[in-house]
Order: structure tokens, then sequence, then C-alpha cells
């Protein structure tokens, strides 16, 4: 088996690889492509370092990286880490919540970011037909959408958030996740678990009483436990940004950074430090993934916790998820997972060619989402302002159209202004 992975110049491709390669699947090459040639120069061998013996191969053009390949994963981060920075630094100028995958941070990635990918996909279909997209590329849930829109590749998207709260939920319940069927429903980076059933029965209304228990949940102090209980669901992280947009500016701006500086920041000093003669260069990437790791949502949490897992062990991750889809899609194994995928009817207040985020049954042909049902009418109309927003910036990235983005980025529930979003889609797409 051959994987591909655009975008192979990423930092977390040597933790994809060493995912991969420790696992029970006939992998003979893992082809690297990226358009940053010296940071694919950079990862390539810290990847073969990590590869358990699988060949790693770094690819000058993407019809070399895409032949022959089973599966193609895309990890893209169009105009680099820098323009993450620059986009939250923006949106926060104009005083409004932004990240790289919500609000206006969102909208900018995705505006730049659809495009490539488009074009991307179209590759896979003429040098890897039968090849499956397994797409980290963020706004997943967008980016999945747009490519769906815009072409005929298979694609699934991924995200680790919906397993790693599935996981903290099972601990605080003291059962194994791995008995448990998680009732979670939504879109990717707004998503809730609706029930946790084990042995066939419900387990949620133990915790709804616990305040100890409920914080337990979240690493980072996001969500009050009174909060919870009141609301009956358990939201995925990034909830936080639309429940307490308020106190997340109010910790960024006495931060004076975001997020994405200080990944900016991290990154960096990897490069740097991995380029020194004599370097171990496997521990200063594990010191990196620790310190990336450790600073997940403190800025906007205003948390100081930073205790985190080793980034190769545990059950959850980036890596375990891709590993999980691949093997399930190969071995035909009908394993249950959270993924993002067209929702057919699945969530009936939404149309049937949107891309949802909920359980599947991955198997030879793919992800089946299972049957969720109506959306709860504590959270409906977020998701489905969520959702019209979505479609608008996939519509409007595909045409160019400037109109239809203002109009996009003005029904964003975290601008909702049109004379601001015409502002700053000006700023944002000029930048």
């Amino acid at each position: 088996m051959k994987i591909a992975v655009i975008g192979g110049g990423g930092v977390r491709t040597p933790l994809l690889v060493h995912g991969l390669t420790r696992s029970n699947l006939p992998i003979r090459e893992i082809a690297l492509f990226d358009i940053a040639r010296d940071r694919l120069a950079t990862m390539a061998p810290l990847a073969q370092r990590l590869s358990a013996g699988v060949a790693i191969s770094r690819c000058d053009s993407i019809e070399h990286c895409l032949e022959h390949s089973a599966f193609v994963f895309t990890s893209i981060r169009v105009g680099g880490i820098e323009a993450r920075a620059r986009d939250e630094q923006t949106t926060l100028s104009f005083g409004i919540l932004g990240q790289e995958t919500v609000g206006p941070g969102g909208f900018a990635m995705a505006m730049r970011t659809i495009p490539a990918m488009v074009e991307y996909a179209r590759q896979v279909e003429r040098h890897a037909p039968d090849a499956w997209i397994v797409n980290f590329t963020n706004p997943v849930g967008i980016i999945t959408q747009a490519v769906r829109n815009a072409s005929a590749a298979k694609i699934i998207g991924i995200c680790d958030t919906p397993t790693e709260l599935f996981y903290e939920i099972a601990h605080a319940l003291n059962l194994p996740a791995t008995e448990c069927a998680f009732d979670y429903f939504g879109l990717n980076h707004l998503g809730w678990v609706r029930e946790v059933f084990h042995r066939g029965r419900p387990a949620l209304h133990t915790l709804w009483e616990s305040p100890e228990k409920l914080h337990s949940i979240y690493r980072s102090p996001l969500f009050e436990p009174d909060f919870l209980s009141r609301l009956r669901l358990l939201p995925t992280e990034y909830l936080y940004y639309y429940y307490r947009p308020a106190d997340a500016l109010e910790h960024l701006r006495r931060a004076g950074s975001s997020r994405g500086a200080v990944i900016q920041q991290l990154n960096a000093r990897l490069f740097e430090d991995l380029s020194r003669p004599g370097t171990d260069t496997v521990a200063v990437y594990e010191a990196y993934l620790t310190a990336r790791n450790a600073g997940y949502m403190q800025i906007e949490s205003g948390a100081t916790r930073s205790d985190v897992a080793s980034p190769w062990e545990g059950p959850t991750g980036y890596d375990k998820i891709a590993l999980a889809v691949v093997e399930a899609i190969h071995t035909n194994s009908g394993t249950i997972l959270p993924l993002n995928v067209v929702n057919r009817g699945n969530l009936p207040e939404l149309e049937d060619d949107d891309v949802i985020e909920v359980p599947c049954a991955v198997n030879g042909n793919g992800a089946q989402p299972l049957h969720v049902g109506s959306l709860p009418p504590q959270v409906r109309d977020l998701v489905v302002q969520v959702k019209d927003y979505e479609r608008l910036t996939v519509a409007a990235a595909l045409s160019g159209d400037r109109h239809t983005a203002a109009k996009a980025l003005a029904s964003n529930p975290l601008v909702s202004d049109s004379t601001v979003a015409e502002q700053l889609v000006q700023v944002l797409l000029d930048a």
C-alpha cells in the first residue's frame, strides 16, 4: 500500500508517519509532497527516523506523489502559520474573536485554502482515481464540503476533537471508552455529545448533578458545570468560542498574543533547532509536540494547566484517528468513528448535500453515517446559522465573488454585522 501526504512538510507529518507505520497495515511507501521544499527537506528525514522501517519518499511533483496511492492525506496551510497569526491579529483589532476554524479567522483560512484544495482533489481524480482523500486541512468541514461540491474525488474529513471528548467523558463516568456508544452530532468544531450508552443503558444522567465530574471533562476551564447541567449536552471544546466569546476575547487581549502567534514562534524554533548539526531530532520534535499540546486553548480560556500526555501514547490524537480511518477502510471492519461526511437527510434541519460531523460505520465503501435524528432545540438555531455561513463561504471561495464573501461573513454568529463584515473581507482577503 502506498500513502500520499499533500502538505508533507507540515510539522505534524512525522507524528502521522509514526502512527501509520506502527500498525499492521501493509504500507510499502509514504510519499510526501509540499510546495515548501525547504520545510519538506527538514520534515522528511525526521519522518524517516520515525517510520518503523517504511520507505519515506520526498516527491518533487504532485503526480509522482499521487501515482498508485490508495490513500491521500491532505494537511495544507495556504499562507503558512504566518497567515493564521495575521488573520487572528486582524480580527482582534476589530474587537471580534477569530481563530483558524471559527469566526473571521476560519473564514479567511477557508477562502485561501478552498481553491488550492479543490485543485489538489482534481489532481487526485486524475492520478489516483481510486484513492480516498483523508482530509485534515482546516477548517475541515468547510474544506470537505467544497471538495465534494467541486470534484468527484472520494473524501472524508477527519478531526480528533470528538474522540478526545469521548474518552474524557468515559473517564469521568469511570467506564471503558471502548465499551461505550456515543450519541454525537453537529458540524466540525461545533459538535455535542447527547448521550453515552454502556451495555445498552444511558449513562450521562450520573454527571448532571456532579460538578466535579463535569469540570474534569475539560482540561481548561471552558464551561461552568451549572451551564452544562442546564444544557444537558456536552459540547466539544470549540463551542467555548460561541458560548463565551467575550471571555475569550478578553483573555486574548490580556495576553497580548494569539494561539497562531504562539505556534508561529514554536515552529520557527523547531526548524531552527532541527537544523543544528548533531541535534537529536526526535528529542527536539517530541519537546515541540509537548510544548504545543500544553498550550492548547490556554490563552483563550485563561487556563494555567499545562499537564499533557506523551504525544506518542494514549488512545486519541491526530495520528490515532488517521490510522483508525485507514484501517477501517482497508480491512472493511465497520469501525464506528466520528467523521465529516455528507448529510443525506441525517440531520433533517440541514440540506442533503451538507457536510456534517456524526458517528459513521467505516468500511471498504467509506464512511456510512449513523442516523442521529433531529437537532435538540437548545442548539438547533446555532447549527443552522453556522451551516448557512459555511455554505456561503464555500460558494464565495469557488466563485471568487466578494459580495458573496461579505454576505457569508455577516452570517457568521461571531460577526453578524454587514458593515464590519465588508470591512473584514477587504482587509483579510487583500492580505
